[in-house]
């Protein structure tokens, strides 16, 4: 009898009578004790345990428990494995896992078989199974106990399938024993299965279509793949439930043996994979003796496509690994560099693209009318690397003569490589094609706009402010329009930017003029009584003459100097951010910009106050020579900082033919109406570097003068400069 309660089945013991079904369900009963023990210790707990009702799972629908397999055949004996069996064949413990299944049945377990269904563990059974429904065989074939297994099979072999049952995924015990690479156990179940005939093992496959070797080769067990391949070659040509091949999971791997031994003993062995890919699509990412191994053994390999139509040598191309392209360039059939994938791209166009300068001579030496093909849009590799911002490509192009013709083709939208570089936003690779590659930059494309013109739909300031950098300094024309039609560049606001940087900049503004001011009031070696500097005084009184004293007093005043040149900056720097923010015009980049040379005069003159003023009071040279290193490397380190911040992405030679050009009237007028800004930003990073070497410069005559002072005549310690 049974009824259903809360999506469980439930089956009383007392029934006699059961569907295949429910038989299947109590193969995964969750506890049985044992009811000879039971009844030995007390009669009326034994009939309770009997007579107390067991709570299963159903199993899903098409689930290993309710499909036919060869375990189904003896299915009313399923039981659960008892747990000193399990842990006894777990551990290896061949004797007493002996003793517990060869012990004589106890009367009541008969009994209880024949009322209930269910064997209750009098005495162990071979036949018993795990919560997954592992038997014994698969646990000690997990486990690598090959010689348990070998002392199973002889004592129960009349026993019909133990090598072939299977578990809820399908697994046999060949399967375990491979996943867990224990070749000496896999050794023995291949052994026990050429004995018997009935059981063929071999090919037995999994829930995932899986054969033993699959296993093995996924693992990257060398050994397991070797015995299996050498018991059943055929096996190697087995794909599993996705189509793929043991040598394509070899492969995987990244077991160079592994796929020695496939190969070497299986000649007709699949090298499928996924998505129609072949082991060589796969072997290009892990080493080049890999490659050379599949070459050797199936040159055809190197030539074939996956679904998206890429061959081994786009793989190898996209990775950068130029000795594996050139293997495969050696091997493969004559066409293989000329094929294009589902974009219409050969592997020299994967390889522009990813940058991979070295296998794009390695391809070029090979095929050198490669250079010819031409992608799906129409562009050829050249484009590709413009495209993708890779100029180590372009200048591969430019310094071969033979290439120089690819320079100014056009796409089937008329572009050219340097119309994709400016649109892609890359000033490094326009600058290596308009200096290097001398490449005309007055093309017109399909939409009627030059390179000039492309340089208006970058979004970043700076990126704009580089391509215009390069094209206006190697006389780049826009299109012929009206000028009242002419837009200025809008990628940014640049008012809306500007004011939610005052603010910050405003707070340090004010931080710096703090603590100028407070260094002011508290100068060094602090007031007498009367309120007077005790420097100053001490210099006054004293009127002596040697060079120590000298070389403190300069500080003093190198000092004060410094710090009050520190306040009045900050100071007009707030100002100009204030007033920038409060304006909201136009032109408030200006004040902007005035305010960040203000502060930039503010910090460095601080750091040098705060130099000098070490010098004036510290009495040791370990004390100001850590200083002067300490001050120049904060100078040094900020400088790089805002350099690399603010700087165009163009070489000097390029900013010096800019500002020289940008002042001829058609193009300085043209410039300021589209990019207004453009001139403004170069002229102000060039205002940057003077201050900065200025800086520089000023510190190490400070530091000379007074390490000089401090010699007497001794020549100058040397400079940080």
């Amino acid at each position: 009898m049974a009824r259903r309660a809360s999506g469980c089945f439930i089956f009383y013991t007392h029934t006699r009578t059961h569907t295949p079904a429910a038989s299947l369900l109590l193969s995964t009963v969750t506890s049985t004790a044992r009811s000879s023990n039971l009844a030995l210790i007390h009669p009326t707990m034994a009939r309770q345990q009997q007579q107390q009702h067991i709570q299963l799972a159903p199993p899903s629908s098409g689930s290993p428990a309710v499909n036919s397999s060869p375990n189904d055949a003896d299915g009313a004996r399923l039981v659960q494995m008892c747990p000193s069996l399990y842990l006894t064949a777990y551990g290896g413990r061949t004797e007493e896992v002996m003793a517990l299944l060869l012990q004589r049945h106890g009367a009541a377990t008969a009994e209880s078989y024949q009322s209930t269904g269910i064997v209750q563990h009098g005495q162990c059974d071979i036949l018993e199974v795990s919560a997954e429904r592992n038997t014994i065989f698969h646990v000690a074939a997990e486990q690598g106990h090959d010689e348990l297994i070998w002392e199973l099979y002889r004592r129960f072999r009349e026993e019909q399938g133990l090598l072939s049952r299977r578990n809820s995924s399908l697994d046999t015990p060949l399967h375990c024993a491979a996943r867990a690479g224990h070749v000496r156990a896999v050794a023995v179940l291949v052994q026990l299965a050429g004995q018997d005939f009935g059981e063929s093992i071999l090919g037995c496959k999994n829930e995932a279509g899986d054969t033993a070797l699959h296993l093995a080769a996924r693992h990257g067990h060398v050994d397991a793949v070797e015995v299996l391949v050498s018991a059943a070659a055929g096996a190697a040509a087995e794909l599993n439930n996705a189509g793929v091949s043991p040598l394509y999971l070899a492969v995987m791997s990244g077991s160079v043996q592994a796929v020695k031994e496939i190969i070497s003993t299986c000649s007709d062995a699949s090298s499928a994979g996924p998505s129609s890919q072949n082991a060589l699509h796969a072997a290009v990412f892990q080493s080049l003796e890999m490659v050379d191994l599949l070459l050797e053994w199936r040159p055809a390999l190197a030539d074939e496509v996956d679904s998206g139509g890429s061959s081994p040598l786009h793989f190898a191309s996209s990775d950068g690994h130029r000795k594996i392209v050139e293997a495969i360039l050696r091997a493969a059939p004559p066409g293989t560099v000329y094929k294009k994938d589902s974009c219409g791209l050969s592997a020299l166009h994967v390889a522009a693209r990813m940058g991979h300068d070295r296998v794009v001579k390695a391809v070029l030496r090979s095929c050198p009318d490669a250079a010819e093909l031409r992608g799906g849009d129409g562009g050829t590799f050249v484009h590709a690397a413009a495209r993708a911002k890779r100029s180590k490509v372009v200048s591969l192009a430019v310094k071969n003569p033979m290439l120089h013709g690819l320079l100014d083709a056009q796409d089937r939208d008329g572009n050219t490589p340097l119309h994709l570089a400016v649109a892609a936003g890359a000033p490094g690779v326009v600058e290596t094609l308009l200096r290097k590659g001398k490449v005309r930059a007055d093309v017109l494309n399909n939409d009627g706009r030059t390179p000039f013109d492309l340089a208006a739909g970058s979004t970043s300031f700076l990126t704009m402010v580089s391509l215009v950098v390069t094209l206006v300094a190697f006389r780049a024309q826009p299109r012929p329009q009206r000028q009242d039609q002419l837009k200025k560049w809008s990628g940014r606001d640049i008012v809306h930017e500007i004011e939610k940087t005052s603010d910050s900049l405003a707070v340090v503004a004010v931080l710096i003029a703090t603590s100028a001011l407070a260094a002011g009031f508290n100068l060094p070696g602090g007031y007498s009584d009367e309120g007077e500097a005790n420097l100053a005084r001490k210099f006054n009184v004293t009127g002596a003459t040697d060079s120590g004293h000298l070389a403190r007093q300069f500080a003093f005043k190198s000092f004060l100097f410094l710090d009050t040149v520190a306040v009045a900056t900050s100071v007009v720097a707030v100002i100009l951010l204030v007033y920038g923010k409060a304006s909201r015009s136009a032109g408030s980049w200006r004040s902007f910009a005035a305010a960040l040379h203000c502060m930039w005069v503010s910090l460095i003159s601080l750091m040098l106050a705060f130099y000098t003023a070490l010098n004036a009071v510290a009495t040791t040279r370990v004390v100001y020579r850590s200083g002067s290193v300490a001050v120049y490397a904060c100078i040094y380190l900020l400088a790089v900082f805002i350099t690399t911040c603010i700087a165009p992405e163009v070489t000097w030679g390029t900013v010096w033919r800019f500002l020289r050009l940008s002042n001829l009237k058609g193009r300085h007028v043209i410039m300021k109406r589209q990019y207004p800004l453009a001139r403004a930003s170069v002229f102000n990073f060039c205002l940057f570097k003077a201050t900065s070497m200025l800086a520089f410069v000023g510190f190490g005559s400070i530091l000379s003068f007074l390490s000089t002072r401090r010699q007497g005549t001794s020549p100058a310690a040397p400079s940080p400069l």
